[in-house]
């Protein structure tokens, strides 16, 4: 076991990803000197936030061994949402009492590429059980807490992860994305949180979730991280339904390249008509203002989208498939799933899922279709369209508690992500941006979208942004 010196926690903890895998290459710190760093600032954090859930400590040393060296993230210590993601020997429990046993029995495709950039895993990270919430608050893991305020939401689904990266316990995490899940937590915990383009990165051994609208990316905190785990994850497997064009260039080297004067949309009205905090209006105002000033065309112009209808539509899809999953998931486990195995708000997704005909499900998909092909139409004529991450600052914990049975009822509260979901419906990319600090010291993410596989225009704009901000400065009073 390598020994954890102050110097190598302050390497460690003052290092994004790409920069301690360039220092694993240089032969200046090794992979097991990074695994043991990562396991001391889990440890000394981890009883504050509940961000980790899985210790694997054993199995990321011995994989520490067996790490490519020359790969972009050589030794990088790297966390899995506990939802869907499977790693072969690592715990498969997306957060639910059923599935507390269940150990994965392979690597899925995105696993595979993980371990080829070099990333050692070293735990899996809190989630809320099935992942639909935007707060982290299963009843089998407890509460993640976010490390600039105990008492608010770090977000969801991949609440655990924005926590962790937030305060460096490790550089980069895993994180996953179907009604805001990658883009909450990073709004919330000051992060950058990319959800690409449909098809982006493959979900085999998966065939498909949600006809696109789930998307697995990270939670970082720097653009080039981002950037760098795209080229390192992108591209589909044969038969993959959703093939987005690529650049012939890395990501990496596109978000270091000035944009060409941009087409700039943005909105600070959100698309059901809801309320908002002015605090949000002005962190789009403000960026919207440094795009302008930077030369690039810009304008106001709002969703012509009803975003309340929009997301019963996509609310009374989703339930089919979650029933499909755990229907599937039956044979990990070793019997069906009942009400007393999963939270009050999973079953009463599962059984609105049994309950829906075929027929009823084909005309929400294809009602589905038409949204995004709307969407995609009314954005069109721009580069890069700005909007709130989300509409209020980050909620209490409490707010999103599962143990509601009224479906419709607990769907309802999800106003403050009104921006999100409508680009889980169409295919265009979208990132959170770290842009602003509440006045009460809580940060509040900018959402950038861009056109259908155009993650380089969005990753460009994000590294103008970082540079004007300097989000990288700023530290949660809970941090390593």
């Amino acid at each position: 076991m390598a020994s954890v010196t102050g110097d190598l926690l302050q390497l460690y903890t003052s290092s994004d990803a790409l920069g301690l895998g360039q220092k694993v290459r240089a032969r200046e710190v090794s992979p097991a000197e990074l695994v043991e760093a990562a396991a001391t600032v889990i440890d000394r954090l981890n009883p504050q936030l509940n961000a980790v859930i899985h210790k694997l400590y054993d199995m990321a040393r011995a994989q520490a061994a067996t790490v490519p060296m020359s790969a972009p993230f050589a030794g990088v210590p790297f966390l899995l949402k506990e939802l869907a993601s499977m790693w072969q020997g690592a715990p498969l429990t997306n957060s639910s009492v059923w599935m507390k046993n269940v150990i994965s029995p392979i690597d899925s495709e995105a696993a595979k590429r993980t371990k080829a950039a070099g990333f050692v895993l070293v735990g899996k990270s809190n989630a809320p059980e099935n992942g639909w919430s935007i707060s982290t608050e299963p009843k089998l893991y407890g509460v993640t807490h976010n490390p600039w305020r105990a008492d608010v939401t770090a977000g969801g689904s991949s609440g655990g992860a924005a926590s962790a990266v937030a305060s460096h316990m490790v550089p980069l995490a895993e994180a996953s994305d179907g009604a805001g899940s990658i883009r909450v937590p990073a709004s919330n915990c000051g992060l950058v949180g990319l959800k690409p383009s449909r098809g982006r990165i493959t979900i085999a051994p998966f065939g498909d979730y949600w006809y696109g609208g789930a998307y697995f990316f990270c939670v970082s905190r720097t653009v080039r991280d981002s950037a760098a785990y795209l080229d390192a994850m992108a591209g589909a497997v044969p038969g993959d339904p959703y093939t987005p064009p690529t650049p012939a260039e890395s990501w990496l080297s596109l978000s270091t390249r000035v944009p060409r004067r941009l087409r700039v949309g943005f909105t600070v009205t959100p698309p059901d008509g809801g309320p908002i905090d002015p605090e949000a209006v002005a962190a789009v105002r403000n960026a919207a203002a440094l795009l302008a000033r930077l030369g690039h065309d810009v304008e106001e112009k709002n969703m012509t989208l009803d975003g309340a209808a929009a997301w019963k539509t996509y609310t009374a899809m989703t339930p089919a498939e979650t029933a499909a999953a755990f229907e599937n998931l039956a044979a990990l486990v070793g019997r069906p799933v009942t009400q007393a195995d999963v939270e009050p708000t999973t079953w009463a997704v599962i059984q609105a899922g049994r309950a829906q005909t075929a027929v009823q499900h084909v005309n929400l998909m294809n009602a589905l279709r038409g949204l995004s092909r709307d969407i995609a139409a009314d954005l069109l004529p721009y580069d890069v369209y700005l909007t709130p991450t989300l509409t209020q600052k980050p909620r209490p914990l409490g707010y999103y508690d599962m143990s509601e049975t009224d479906l419709l009822r607990y769907n309802a509260k999800w106003t403050d992500a009104m921006f999100m979901f409508p680009f889980n419906i169409t295919s265009l990319p979208a990132i959170s941006l770290p842009l602003h600090m509440s006045a009460d010291g809580l940060p509040m993410g900018v959402q950038a979208i861009g056109r259908y596989g155009d993650e380089a225009t969005l990753l460009a704009v994000a590294s103008i942004f970082e540079a004007e901000v300097n989000w990288g400065a700023r530290k949660p009073p809970v941090c390593a």
